[in-house]
Order: structure tokens, then sequence, then C-alpha cells
């Protein structure tokens, strides 16, 4: 969730120092790659920062992280409180060497629960949100993960929000602020907003659950030839579909289609007959059908059509760069487009410590003392070796 939110806010015009231990980022490592420590999850992660790679359990280092706290506005981190008190760096004493700086804690959980100190992953946090048993509880089967970071990229989407959210009211007050977003709230809070259902009324109205996400057959349906993704979802695209399928008495006919309120209260009758609807065509002959009744539908993409979207090639989503030292990479554009102040990745991922040497001499470090922070192995430069 750090390196997503801070290549976000890279992406968006920061300079983005990216703090490493001496072993590098752990992510440098997942996937294949070219070169050490380049895999292609750190490279999608990573732009529009510089590294400098840094021992802070060496006093020269954490001195050095200090100097840089005192002239940043932004110290962003997604290790635990408690690990940073341990290595001096606490929010106290980041606040004392920069009032005005804002500290964001991407931290596991709140602060203030009986979860504060416990070590948290995505797969931790999935599970405590709910997803494993939302998947079980639709296929009838195991509980499963989402099969991405679901956690750790939306906690840094909204890292980025609270972020700017106090960078906002620093312009106000002219004061600093810790501000702390926790995984596990963070994810319940966005699963719980549509399940919590009847749960939300005191006594409860029902057992929770929305039950159009929980209809087991929701899902790509399957076509003659393959798959399509479509919901048909107010009454207008419902009139429309069966216009377009031959049969327009249908939702004045039969009772379950009538309105939104009768598809919601036999939602699994529903999907279940538009399944088997959807098996008498091709996928291209449904998008062809779908698209002329002005109905959402998209391709089941795999990791390889993805690439070749026509949509996503017409906007050069997936473009191809040059990296410095990994040759020819493929770099997913910045989503977010801005009609007057353009926002670009200012760089590809650097290599670890790629830029230690220069963010210190703009610090006001003279090359004697960065060469004595090298040799004391509280410096570590990409020619060192290590």
């Amino acid at each position: 969730m750090g390196p997503h939110a801070t290549q976000i806010l890279g992406d968006f015009g920061a300079d983005v120092v990216k703090v490493e231990a001496p072993d590098g980022d752990l992510v440098r490592q997942i996937g294949p790659a070219r070169n050490k420590g380049m895999g292609p999850m750190f490279l999608n992660v990573n732009r529009s920062k510089r590294s400098i790679s840094l021992d802070l359990k060496k006093e020269e280092g954490r001195a050095a992280l200090l100097r840089l706290v005192a002239g940043a506005d932004i110290l962003a981190y997604n290790i635990r409180p408690q690990a940073m008190a341990r290595l001096g760096l606490s929010a106290a004493e980041i606040a004392r060497v920069n009032p005005r700086i804002i500290q964001a804690a991407m931290v596991g959980h709140g602060q203030d629960g009986p979860y504060a100190a416990r070590p948290a992953y995505d797969d931790l946090i999935q599970g405590g949100a709910c997803l494993p048993y939302l998947y079980a509880r639709v296929t009838g089967g195991r509980p499963s993960y989402v099969p991405t970071a679901i956690a750790d990229r939306i906690v840094g989407l909204a890292s980025v929000n609270a972020i700017l959210a106090a960078v906002v009211e620093r312009e106000r007050s002219g004061e600093g602020q810790l501000v702390e977003i926790p995984m596990f709230e963070t994810m319940v809070s966005m699963v719980m907003a549509d399940h919590l259902g009847g749960l939300t009324f005191q006594p409860p109205l029902d057992e929770g659950g929305y039950p159009r996400h929980l209809a087991p057959d929701r899902r790509p349906y399957a076509t003659k030839d393959g798959h399509v993704c479509a919901l048909i979802y107010n009454d207008g695209h419902w009139r429309r579909f069966f216009a377009a399928i031959g049969r327009p008495e249908m939702p004045d006919a039969d009772p379950r289609y009538v309105n939104f309120a009768a598809r919601m209260a036999h939602i699994d009758e529903v999907y279940a007959e538009l399944g088997e609807i959807f098996l008498t065509r091709t996928t291209a002959e449904w998008l062809t059908l779908l698209q002329e009744a002005d109905i959402p539908a998209m391709p089941m993409h795999d990791f390889e059509s993805v690439l070749a979207d026509p949509h996503l090639d017409a906007v050069d989503f997936f473009a191809e760069v040059d990296h410095p030292t990994e040759g020819r990479i493929r770099s997913m554009a910045i989503p977010a487009k801005f009609s007057r102040s353009e926002a670009a990745p200012t760089r590809l991922a650097p290599r670890q410590g790629e830029q230690g040497v220069e963010i210190l001499a703009e610090a006001g470090y003279a090359a004697e003392e960065i060469e004595a922070l090298i040799a004391a192995g509280a410096l570590i430069a990409p020619e060192s070796g290590r």
C-alpha cells in the first residue's frame, strides 16, 4: 500500500524519495527479472520515485533520515509505529524535527485498539474484512482470497486521499499532523457498506448481505464460445434486453421482472435464467447486441487479451518505454486525466539506492560526509555491491 500510494503522489508531481533498508524492498524479488532486484511488481509500483538505501539501525543512517525529514512535506510509511519508535523515529520525534510535516502512517490496525501492534498483510486483512467468507457463501465451497492484493491497493488509494486532505488542511492551519490509515478498518468499511444490510438497524431487520452480490449466478455469463460480462440493471435495460432478444412481453408478463424490487426479491432465479439465455449466442453476437441496445457489457479479458483491448490501445494505456537498466518494458498510464495540469511519470523505477548520493547532497551533506556514511555502512550505494 505504501509503494502504491507514493507512486500515485509521484505521478501527480510530488518528489518522492523511497527509503529502502540495506537488503532493499522485498517486492524487488517478486517475479521474473532481467537484473537482480528489478522484478515486474517493483517496476509497476515504484516509478516516479528516487531511491536511497539507509541502515536506520545505525545512528548515522537514522540521522540522515531525520535530516531528510527536516526538509520534507510528508513522511509516509507502512511499517508498524512500534517499529518506528524502536528506530528512534516515533511520531513525536518526527514532529519535533519538523512540526509542519504530515506523517502518513499506513498501518494494519487502528492504534487505539487491541490489534494495534499486530502485523498485517493483505491476506489477513481480506480475511478480517469478510472477503473469503463471501466467496464461500456465494460458491458454497471453501473460503478464498481475492487473487490480487486488493487490500493493499485500496488502502493505498485511501492513503492518497487522506494525505492530500491533510495537505489542504495544512494550507489553512499552517500545522502538520499525524494521519493514520488502518488497513483493517478501511477494508471493513468498504465491504460492509454493501453487506451490512439489515444489520444496519437496531434491532436487525435481516442477517446482512447484499442479495445481488451474493447470488450464486452473479458471474460472467457463459456463451456458445466463451464468456461475456453484462449488467442488466435498471428497468430500461431490462425492457431493451427483452426487446432485443425477441421477448418484449417479459417485463410485464413475468412478475419477477416488473421492477427493480421484484428482480431483487428473485435475484437468484433472474440470474439463473439469464445464464440459460446467454448460452444461445456467441460472445461476439452478445457484445454487438448489448452495445446496440445500450446495455452495459464488457468482454471477459485474460492477461493476454487485456493487452490488446481496443480502448486501452486507443488511450495508449500499455505504453512501451525504455528503462535505463531494464530495457524495453510495458508501463501503465496514469488513469486520471487533467484538463490543464498534465500528470505524467517523472522517472521509471530506480535501482536500490540509485539516487542516494544526490538526495543527501541536496539535504546539505558534503561529499566527504557521504563517503563516511558509505564507509560506515549507513548509506548503501549501488556500486557497493550490497
